[in-house]
Order: C-alpha cells, then structure tokens, then sequence
C-alpha cells in the first residue's frame, strides 16, 4: 500500500446522519486524521461535508469506505463507488473495502476484481476487506494475485484474532479493529482497570494504546466531545512487556469477548 493509514481512526458506524457532521468535525478538531464511513452507514455525506467544512486539505485526511454487500458484482462496485464520491465530495477514497463476504450472492471474487481496476484507475488509493477470516484470506488467494491491503474485524481484548493477526503479518495485510473497545464492554474488566490505574489514563486509552502497539489499526467511536478527544490521547504513554502479557491473557474473557461476527470459515463463494 502506497499510502500511510494514521495509527488510530474516527469510525461512524450507528452515528445518525443528523450528528455526524459534527461528530467528524469534533474529530478533526482533536486531531483525528482518518475517518471510516460505508454505505450502509448512511451517513457518507455527513463526513463528506465535516471533511470539506474542516478547512483541512483534502490529502490530509485518510477516508474509507466500504461496499454495500448486497451490490457486490463486477459493474455495480464501480457504479456504488461513484455514488460514494459524489457523497463524499471527493475524486477519490484513500482505502475501499469490501463490506462483509455476503456468501451465497457468487458476486463478491467480481467484486475483487473491480477493486483492484478501480485501484489502477485512481479512485482508490487502497483496497481491502472486511470480516474475513484465515480460510477466507487463503480462498481469496487462491482466485487472485491481488492481496488486500487491509482487513477490518472484531478485535478488542476479549477477541484477540491472534491466528488471523500472524495470517495478516506473513501476509503483508494490514489489520484494522472495529468494535476495539468491545462496545464499551471491555472497560468493565478488572485487569484492564488496574493497568489503566497504574498508567495514570482511562481504560479506554489504555486499550487503544494495547491495540497501537499489537499494530492494529483501532476505529473507536462516539459522539460525545471528551470522549473523542480521550480516545486519540494515546501517544504519550507505553504498556510494558508484562502488562502486554496480562492483556493476552484476557483472549476469550467474559467482558467483551462476545463476538458479532461469523464463526470461523464461510460457505465457499461460487
């Protein structure tokens, strides 16, 4: 991937339309410089104009997108993409994901194929997939030369995704964590609360800085002012070796280790 992704991302997922736009806004304000929108978010032009609002050049901030997983197929991935910039205000996405597998539909290795065109066209800096597994990585490439460049999944300290993570690192794929504070379920944990004691910051912060040094990308969310300024302030601290440890230890624990996505492997795509 040619361009760099900035280590923690501003997402917008179940922000409404109508507080989007100044939720972006705050973001950028606080020095937030990668923002993750998608289709089925509904709110594209919302980020489109807090970026443009913003006063902040255009290549200055890094915006993703995601296809709607019901549109997958060769002609329909360019035509959504077109929509998405039109809605976006923009020539062009810095990264464009696939946005779930949708198996069954047989549409989405087309679907493939017209991101990595899309990519030689210019209107995507970067492309990549979301939720996929190991066994749906290896499908991909058996069927393609192109790796994504990025896979976006439920990570957060009671979902580790340790087996997909060394998958992504031999593989040169970036990962990118949605959900990174487990919906807030993590903040809850003991351990976690103890380290962030020990730190001198919020669990919150603590967990975003766990996910910067893995090299995950997190998109945490909110609407609230504080929170969002909170959850970028992740660069002047750093969680010891040990402390590491103890967070690997909390893979598949109680507090937030429920996961919203699929159980491993997927019907194959035809």
């Amino acid at each position: 991937m040619g361009n760099d992704i900035p280590h923690v991302g501003f997402g917008v997922y179940r922000i409404p339309a109508s507080r989007t736009a100044e939720a972006v806004r705050i973001a950028l304000d606080a020095g937030y410089r990668h923002i993750d929108t998608a289709q089925v978010y509904g709110n594209e032009a919302e980020v489109g104009t807090a970026i443009r609002e913003s006063g902040l050049p255009r290549e200055d901030v890094f915006l993703t997108t995601k296809l709607n997983p019901q549109r997958h197929g060769y002609a329909s991935t360019g035509q959504e993409l077109d929509e998405s910039l039109r809605r976006l205000q923009t020539s062009y996405v810095d990264l464009f994901l696939l946005h779930w597998p949708s198996p069954g539909r047989d549409r989405y290795l087309e679907s493939w194929r017209a991101c990595a065109d899309l990519l030689a066209e210019g209107k995507v800096r970067a492309i990549g997939v979301s939720n996929l597994t190991v066994v749906d990585l290896a499908w991909l490439a058996e069927r393609s030369d192109t790796v994504p460049d990025v896979n976006q999944v439920e990570l957060h300290p009671g979902l580790q995704q340790a087996e997909l993570r060394r998958y992504h690192d031999a593989h040169g794929i970036v990962t990118e964590a949605w959900g990174p504070l487990a919906e807030g379920e993590s903040l809850t944990d003991p351990t976690l609360r103890a380290l962030a004691r020990k730190y001198e910051t919020t669990p919150a912060q603590l967990i975003l800085r766990w996910h910067v040094q893995l090299g995950n990308i997190p998109l945490p969310k909110s609407v609230k002012p504080a929170r969002i300024r909170e959850n970028i302030a992740v660069f002047d601290f750093r969680i010891d070796a040990e402390d590491m440890a103890r967070i690997a230890a909390l893979d598949g624990d109680p507090h937030g280790a429920r996961s919203r996505t699929r159980g491993a492997g997927l019907p194959r795509w035809q």
